[in-house]
């Protein structure tokens, strides 16, 4: 059973819905059957690689005040504590995200997708390291076991760029207008980040849907 997961590095719904599907694949009975495949999404896509303002400044442009913005940062932070994640959003400075997406096709050739998804996500959220800078980008690769050295050359050129834009090319042939959005088989969708209940329910309909055809 396919199951693909689009989301960005920049958004900590999509940090909550990882670790929230992680806890709902590692219930659903049939979880060795599960194939996950992470999309890429860019939330942001005009974000300069270099960082600016803070996410407080960026919530501020879309006319929230900065009272409301840190209320709702606070919100987030107390979900992703319950989830084991620390999410420093006040510290944030979002940036372009279209050469992490391009790294993390680049990692799944070598099997480590998910393992550099997780990393990523911390770096911008807990660590509020720029995950646009290649140096941080190949160190992180590193760190989870790809060949930094390799990463740098990746990202040097324009390798797997079509791959990123075929994700979101599928995005858009699907529906997907937010992240995280989660696509079972095709056919059984959510989007935000659902309870781990949630997600299992959608595994388990999708799957008993599936049956008949894989009898």
């Amino acid at each position: 059973m396919l199951v693909e997961i689009w989301s960005d590095v920049l958004c900590p719904w999509c940090y909550l819905g990882k670790r929230r599907f992680e806890a709902a694949l590692a219930r659903f009975e049939h979880r060795d059957a599960v194939d996950v495949v992470w999309r890429s999404f860019e939330l942001r896509a005009d974000e300069p690689t270099v960082p600016g303002r803070s996410l407080l400044d960026v919530m501020a442009g879309y006319g929230l005040d900065r009272e409301a913005a840190l209320e709702r940062f606070e919100h987030i932070r107390q979900l992703g504590e319950a989830e084991g994640l620390t999410l420093n959003l006040t510290t944030a400075r979002p940036v372009n995200t279209f050469d992490a997406h391009r790294l993390t096709h680049w990692a799944a050739a070598h099997g480590l997708r998910g393992e550099l998804k997780e990393r990523l996500f911390r770096a911008y959220h807990t660590e509020n390291l720029n995950v646009a800078d290649h140096d941080v980008l190949a160190g992180l690769a590193g760190e989870v076991g790809l060949d930094a050295d390799q990463a740098r050359e990746v990202l040097a050129g324009d390798a797997f760029g079509e791959d990123v834009r075929a994700d979101e090319r599928r995005a858009r042939e699907v529906g997907v207008g937010a992240v995280p959005t989660f696509l079972v088989d095709g056919r059984r969708t959510t989007a935000g980040a659902m309870s781990a209940d949630v997600l299992l329910n959608l595994l388990e309909t999708a799957w008993s849907e599936r049956q008949p055809h894989h009898v």
